[in-house]
């Protein structure tokens, strides 16, 4: 196959095949009439005889040292038809630095007498401008039949944001014909630019005049150049494309481009998660890899939502060994394939296990020895954990209890539960059992192996989370079920959750609960709203908000501080630590009883622990229907 250029033409292959040979005779031919010229204009093109002689006695030299000047200038490496500033800049530092090794080794080996300086002057001029302008004029014929007046429009674009990011952009647009796609113009913030010509493409208002340019150019698409943009002024962009009725596209993430090009195949369109009122995490990386580089790491619940994610970022600090435990069979067998793909150097190991089972428990720590342990099993649906409490006292308490014992008697020296920011004043079985292990394991803190808990909201994205079932609700036609109109959550992106984890995982000498700061708390019928018409549609119109009521154990607003506990701040300005008034008790004293209870399967006397336990507790009306408890009735305000 022939190789083409950007323009679909063939080159001629002896043109591929000495390209290299090409480019520096072309440049020291350059170079040899740039010489010749300034000789020339030196003597108003009346050169006297000796001149001449000494002209082409000294071309050679100057050749030579064009050669070696252009060479270290990478001149020769250069592909002309995408000429930028950058380029330019070395033009000019190869022939600065030409012109110089030239006058050095012509006064070391003849002198300047009888040279006339000012040809090297006139010769730096006349090759940098002659460099330069043979590359700028092979780029113009090259783009000459990719402008938007002589090629197929089939959309007009609006630049957000009149930066480096957009002025790359508009380049790669016009660049390729085959996206049919020409820019009407810019819009950004900057006052100052309003009015001007950027690349050649007028700056046409600001962002809040996206309703007003759209119709009157024409515009399909806006499209969104600023990969740093904060969640408010991304929900600003989406408000006004939405006020008229325009698709919008953005930029990956600065974290999400790679190798700085900006593409307009990389526009994607505008996730939620673009839309939290939140800065991005700042991550210490060096304090996460010292935490966990060459140690064995062991993840409960390593299929979960939470639980993936964390193998996959302490996969990539470099682990001695990644231990997998998890009793979810088709979860591990994929997470294992990709990390297998993604981190061929560590070490797996995947165990289909169950933290109810302590001799299971016993067995894989014995064998793997782990250091460091993140407990992230539980169960977390609200709804499930009330229709079954028991089951959840279960699996988030004794589970917990289980592990912890497990890590204590086998030498680990770390120990991070991840927990819930529903712990805090509970209204619901899963928030009140996520609050019990947050006891057990500080009840096990003591001096050999360290252990920590890391409070959270809701995270984006993960099972049981709002927006995948929001999304499943769109796609089937609506309606999109809300509880409440003034319901509110806190929200995070798993991948963010995860690196706050392990940035709190180092953090602290034992017993601690951190708190992770959540940003502003987003009301969830707004959330509904944004995600319909990010799927193109009218909410209340094509797709209905219909208000369901808040379910048993459901709040209206959650909280990530209860009373009695005071904040502090840490090392990491979006890492905060609970000061709790008193060490609580070693779990040995009280969790008999409440396994006793749920052996039995006394619900009354289970909920009546609990209670007992976390004195804030007030379980819900459909709990207290399902079971006797009227004897609880005079604690439950």
């Amino acid at each position: 196959m022939i190789p083409r250029t950007s323009r679909g033409r063939e080159l001629h292959p002896l043109l591929l095949r000495y390209r290299n040979v090409v480019t520096v005779t072309v440049n020291l031919g350059i170079a040899a009439a740039a010489y010749l010229a300034a000789f020339g204009l030196r003597w108003d093109l009346k050169v006297p005889p000796d001149q001449v002689r000494l002209m082409l006695l000294t071309l050679p030299l100057l050749l030579l040292c064009k050669l070696v000047a252009f060479r270290l200038a990478g001149l020769f490496s250069g592909w002309w038809q995408h000429v930028s500033l950058r380029d330019v800049q070395d033009i000019v530092r190869g022939n600065v630095l030409g012109s110089v090794l030239f006058l050095v080794m012509l006064v070391y080996l003849r002198g300047l007498h009888g040279y006339p300086r000012s040809v090297v002057l006139l010769d730096l001029l006349l090759c940098s401008t002659a460099m330069g302008g043979s590359r700028i004029a092979i780029r113009i014929w090259r783009e000459r039949d990719q402008r938007p007046a002589t090629r197929h429009i089939e959309s007009v674009a609006l630049i957000v944001g009149a930066g480096s990011a957009g002025i790359r952009l508009l380049d790669e647009i016009e660049s390729r014909p085959h996206l049919r796609t020409a820019v009407a113009g810019f819009v950004d913030d900057d006052v100052a630019k309003v009015g001007l010509r950027v690349s050649g493409t007028p700056v046409l208002g600001r962002i809040d005049h996206i309703p007003e340019l759209v119709p009157l150019h024409d515009v399909n698409e806006v499209l969104v150049a600023i990969p740093s943009a904060s969640g408010a002024l991304l929900r600003r962009i989406v408000r006004l494309c939405d006020e008229a009725r325009v698709r919008h596209r953005v930029l990956p993430s600065l974290g999400e481009l790679v190798g700085g090009r900006v593409m307009f195949t990389q526009m994607r369109e505008v996730k939620v998660d673009d839309l939290l009122a939140r800065e991005p995490v700042r991550l210490d990386l060096a304090r996460v890899r010292a935490f966990l580089a060459g140690r064995v790491v062991l993840v409960t619940g390593a299929a979960g939502s939470i639980g993936s994610e964390l193998c996959r970022q302490v996969a990539a600090q470099g682990p001695e060994r990644l231990v997998l435990y998890d009793r979810h069979e088709n979860g591990m067998f994929a997470l294992e394939k990709e990390l297998q793909a993604r981190h061929a150097a560590v070490r797996l190991e995947p165990v289909l296990g169950d933290i109810l089972l302590e001799d299971q428990l016993d067995a894989v720590f014995s064998r793997f020895r782990p250091e460091v342990v993140f407990h992230a099993a539980a169960y977390k649906h609200v709804s499930m954990a009330e229709r079954n409490p028991l089951e959840a006292v279960r699996n988030n308490v004794l589970g917990t209890r289980n592990v912890a014992r497990a890590a204590v008697g086998h030498g680990a020296k770390e120990f991070v539960l991840v927990s819930t920011d529903k712990a805090v004043r509970p209204t619901s079985v899963m928030g009140v059992t996520k609050r019990v292990a947050e006891r057990v394991v500080q009840g096990f803190q003591n001096g050999c192996c360290r252990f920590v808990g890391v409070r959270f909201g809701n995270v984006l994205g993960s099972n049981g989370s709002v927006v995948p079932i929001f999304r499943e609700q769109i796609a089937r036609g609506g309606p999109v079920t809300v509880t409440h109109p003034d319901v509110t959550r806190y929200f995070m992106t798993i991948p963010e959750a995860v690196q706050l984890i392990l940035q709190a995982a180092g953090t602290g000498h034992g017993g601690e609960i951190f708190v992770l700061e959540m940003g502003q708390a987003v009301r969830i019928a707004d959330l509904a709203r944004q995600m319909i018409r990010l799927s193109g549609f009218e909410p209340d119109e094509d797709i209905e908000v219909v208000f369901t009521g808040l379910a048993p154990g459901e709040k209206l607003h959650e909280e990530l501080v209860s009373d009695g506990e005071e904040v502090v701040p840490t090392h990491h300005d979006r890492i905060r630590v609970l000061r709790l008034p008193e060490r609580p008790l070693h779990p040995d004293g009280w969790l008999p009883t409440l396994e006793a209870c749920v052996e039995t399967g006394h619900v009354a006397d289970a909920v009546g622990l609990l209670r007992e336990l976390v004195p804030s507790y007030r379980p819900s009306d459909a709990l207290l229907d399902t079971a006797d408890l009227s004897r609880l009735a005079p604690r439950v305000a």
